[in-house]
């Protein structure tokens, strides 16, 4: 089967480079996928979870992703990201947390920009336990 290159970069590391079969981003209108050989274009990525098909694998494997964008050029994806993290490097109890106070705060009153503030990191939170639930991830 055909493999495309796949770069995931985060904004603290290089998280992962390598051949891919699949690849599937969440965007603001749903979800993205990417196979060999896609044609070239630069597709915005939101906080959620990606799901990757490395080469030789038959699995899917689950992340966590925040916010940034996927350019496909030539049969190469980069993925340039604000975190990016596998299930085993989530610590649940702290994202637990984060979900009860972002949950809190979304029962007080916010200005609209707090609200948002808040949405996101509900978000994030909640993207990061249902990653953890689901450790695949082997590199």
């Amino acid at each position: 089967m055909d493999t495309f290159g796949l770069n995931i970069i985060a904004s603290d590391k290089i998280f992962y480079e390598g051949r891919c079969k699949k690849l599937i981003l969440p965007s603001p209108d749903g979800e993205k996928g990417v196979l060999p050989h896609h044609e070239n274009m630069v597709i915005a990525v939101t906080v959620g979870t990606a799901k990757v098909q490395l080469a030789g694998e038959d699995e899917w494997k689950d992340l966590a992703v925040g916010s940034g964008f996927a350019e496909i050029v030539n049969n190469r994806v980069t993925l340039l990201v604000d975190t990016a993290e596998r299930p085993e490097d989530i610590d649940v109890r702290r994202a637990q947390e984060q979900q009860e106070r972002a949950e809190e705060q979304m029962r007080q009153k916010q200005s609209t920009q707090e609200y948002y503030h808040t949405q996101a990191s509900l978000a994030r939170a909640m993207t990061r336990l249902r990653v953890a639930q689901n450790k695949k991830w082997n590199l």
